[in-house]
């Protein structure tokens, strides 16, 4: 069974536009190996009208946090800790009818594959339609009608036509397309959007943004936007968190994270993506070894094992003691400030042109 536990003496969000409020979260699960820990004390926020963004390597829990803000994890081998606040409501301890009343409805979800996420035995049509029913009560006409609308508003030629095709009769771009049309349908306040663009080409993925930029100008959506791509993030998002090993390792505004970055795997992301007018054969800088096992995650920072800056640190403070992430434009790191400066200004800056 799940446990779910609130952080003693966490204060709910008290600003006006901390719409989506994480308070200390840490999911850990349970498996025959031992105990994964995730995600491990991760706090953010999210404004009415903006949009977050998460990145990270793959395994770094920014899929987890967001479906633990659904209540989507199996309740046989999670343990949740921490607290999660949207629009004011508690979400850790709240009963599963409460979240039934809320996903699809006050909070929406893209998944990264409409191939999976999209059932093959029933019409794109019907499965757009259901969730409005389901919230709204209202009737099968008055549903088809406003499925066929939001078919339209998403950019779907012929939406009445294309209301009866099933998902295979639909491009990867067009079921994308149709899985915002049904995350939009109730005029959720909060959009999570999971790598929505990952496995789709690049003309594709450009339209695809530019439609949930401009829905969300229409319907005043909170987003928290996932991705691996800071390229996508940088035309996406307001605000930025890089997360690593189920921790948030930096935040700011997604100008100062990406212009300024300061913490050393956030210059290891930026230095392994190509520049914009650079040769063709110029070789990326990937980041050496691989993220750790969340089974027995280092001592330390979660990132020294990897990091070229760690010997920077006098008496090995970087494996021995865990950095905290300050509120506001912050990183999690032991070098300080001016360290950090310098390293940017002498070795980073260069790379990224």
């Amino acid at each position: 069974m799940t446990t779910l536990t609130k952080t003693e003496g966490t204060p709910a969000p008290t600003g006006p536009d901390a719409f989506l409020s994480v308070r200390d979260l840490r999911v850990r699960f349970s498996t025959e190996d031992g105990v994964v820990k995730a995600v491990d004390g991760l706090s953010f926020d999210v404004e009415r009208g903006k949009t977050l963004g998460i990145v990270g390597e793959s395994g770094s829990g920014k899929s987890v946090t967001n479906l633990t803000i659904l209540g989507l994890h199996s309740k046989k081998n999670t343990a949740i800790d921490g607290e999660i606040y949207l629009d004011g409501q508690e979400l850790v301890e709240a009963p599963e009818k409460e979240m039934e009343k809320l996903r699809g409805n006050k909070v929406a979800m893209i998944f990264q594959d409409p191939l999976t996420a999209l059932s093959p035995y029933y019409t794109v049509g019907r499965q757009i339609a259901e969730p409005y029913m389901k919230h709204t009560g209202a009737s099968k006409k008055e549903a088809k009608a406003r499925a066929i609308e939001m078919l339209a508003k998403v950019g779907i030629p012929q939406p009445a036509t294309r209301f009866n095709d099933y998902p295979h009769q639909f491009s990867g771009g067009m079921r994308q397309r149709a899985m915002i049309a049904m995350a939009l349908i109730c005029d959720p306040d909060l959009l999570i959007a999971d790598e929505p663009t990952t496995a789709l080409d690049v003309t594709v993925q450009a339209q695809i943004l530019d439609l949930l930029k401009d829905l969300q100008q229409e319907f005043g959506s909170a987003i928290v936007f996932i991705t691996h791509d800071l390229g996508v993030i940088a035309n996406m998002a307001d605000d930025l968190l890089v997360m690593y090993a189920g921790r948030a390792v930096e935040r700011g505004s997604v100008q100062e994270v990406l212009r300024t970055p300061k913490h050393p795997y956030t210059w290891g992301l930026l230095s392994s993506m190509p520049r914009l007018g650079s040769d063709v054969n110029e070789a990326l800088m990937p980041i050496p070894g691989s993220p750790p096992s969340l089974l027995n995650p280092p001592s330390g920072c979660p990132f020294h094992p990897r990091c070229a800056f760690k010997d920077e640190v006098a008496g090995g403070l970087c494996s021995a003691e865990r950095p905290t992430l300050a509120t506001g434009r912050a990183a999690a790191c032991h070098l300080s400030d001016g360290q950090k400066q310098s390293i940017f200004i002498d070795q980073i800056k260069p790379r990224l042109g």
